[in-house]
């Protein structure tokens, strides 16, 4: 997801929880954020197997809170 989402000029990052989901942020233009969204919900990284995918807080920024794409630990 980090390759897909630097490709996308996204910034933000993602992390994977205890529950074997995956928890992040994404910040961008809208259009790119919903290229990766379809991405997450279709593709996803080689290793993961994806059944469901939700997005949630959805909201227009002013400026972005992130310098880059992550994946935190």
């Amino acid at each position: 997801s980090q390759g897909e989402a630097k490709r996308l000029g996204l910034v933000g990052w993602v992390q994977n929880t205890s529950h074997g989901t995956v928890q992040g942020r994404i910040q961008g233009p809208a259009a790119r954020v919903r290229e990766l969204q379809e991405w997450l919900r279709k593709i996803g990284s080689p290793q993961s197997r994806i059944s469901r995918a939700e997005f949630s807080n959805e909201k227009k920024i002013t400026a972005l809170e992130h310098k880059d794409f992550q994946i935190l630990k």
